[in-house]
Parts: C-alpha cells; structure tokens; sequence
C-alpha cells in the first residue's frame, strides 16, 4: 500500500497515474491545507476541491491542516497515522529541484518508507506533454504575478498554452520553480469530470489566483 502526495494539480496527479501503471496500489491521497486559510498553500485551492477530486478518483484522501513553522513535523504526524494499516510507501511528483528531493527523502527515512519519484530527473516538457497526451485537462489556479499575468488565470493546459509558454524562456514548461500552479478536473483516473461554473481572479501578495466560487460534477 502506498500514499500519494497530492496538492491536487498536474504533477501529482501524473505521479499517481505512472505509479499506479506501474503496479503500485496507491490506497491513499495525502494532501495539506494552510490552517489559517483552509486551501491548498501556493495552489490556493479550497479543501472541499480537493476532496471532491478524491471522491471521483475513488481514492480515500487524508487532509490535514499545517502551519508554515509546524510544516514538517504536522506532516510526519499525519502521515504516521496512516501506517498501522500497511502502508509501506509514499509517492512524490517531484521532478528537478534537488531541495525537493532530499525533504521527500528525509520525510520517507524517518517514517520507514519507500520513496517513488516516477517523474524525477525527466525533462519538463516531455512531462507536460505526457499529461496533456495522457487525456488529463487541467487549469492554471496560480501564477507568481511579476512572471504571469492575469491573463493566464483560468487557462487550460493544452499544446496553445505549451506554444505560448515557450517564448518566456526563463519559465520551467512545468512551473517546477513556482511559476504557476494547476488545478485537474478530468482525466483518465477521473470518474467524472469537475465543472467549473463560477470563478474570478484575485491578486495578493504577488500572486494570481483563480477563487472558485461554485463547480459541479459531469
């Protein structure tokens, strides 16, 4: 049995869909929220969101709050509960950023887990290209405002965005350095799809984001 780390956007979720290809039974989603905010930090996506992408997954999802001083210890704490029911192993969608790497294998060390990082080391086009050819829709939900406009806000991740994205060379096509953040609504490991119904942009503290009002499920 393995957790997966989720936060809900493509990186994650391509994660889970390589490793469950892979054979791994991925019988939990792990995810955090800001205790102060109740979303998803960076991403800014509602903790309600989150589990509606669980429950058309099929996957049980573990939520917990966390604070930015508390983070990791508030993370082992919760990923420790999970362990007396035979879970052995912890998915992460990390694909570059080294500092990202060494916490995923600090966090596993000290827990007694195996660490999967199906997407670590490969090139972050061919990522996002894989997640748009695998038949996954997702949406920007966040963007680091000095580097993204708002005009981005909203956007679909297809190849007009990829086209697009590549003229700001100094921009990871997988926004691996916080670029942009995305939300997934349907996809192969989706039994439905989440419809967005109502939503508005917001800026704050140099952020982008998208606030979503109301959604529902097709």
């Amino acid at each position: 049995m393995y957790i997966s780390s989720w936060s809900g956007g493509k990186d994650s979720c391509l994660a889970v869909y390589k490793a469950k290809r892979e054979g791994y039974d991925i019988s939990y989603l792990f995810n955090t929220i800001s205790r102060e905010f109740k979303r998803v930090r960076f991403h800014g996506i509602e903790a309600g969101l989150i589990q509606t992408q669980a429950q058309v997954m099929g996957i049980p999802i573990l939520q917990v709050e966390t604070t930015p001083d508390g983070y990791e210890q508030e993370f082992k704490e919760a990923v420790r509960r999970l362990l007396p029911g035979g879970v052995s192993g912890m998915v992460f969608g990390d694909i570059h950023l080294q500092h990202c790497l060494e916490w995923a294998e600090k966090i596993c060390g000290e827990l007694g887990l195996r660490l999967v990082e199906p997407l670590w080391g490969r090139n972050p086009e061919e990522i996002l290209l894989e997640f748009i050819d695998s038949g996954f829709e997702a949406i920007i939900v966040s963007t680091q405002a000095s580097l993204l406009g708002e005009e981005w806000i909203g956007r679909r991740l297809d190849m007009e965005f990829l086209k697009d994205l590549r003229a700001y060379k100094h921009i990871d096509p997988c926004g691996e350095n916080g670029e942009y953040h995305t939300l997934v609504v349907d996809g192969p490991l989706f039994k439905k799809k989440i419809r967005i119904l109502k939503s508005r942009p917001v800026k704050m503290e140099g952020y982008w984001f998208l606030d979503i009002m109301d959604y529902r499920l097709e």
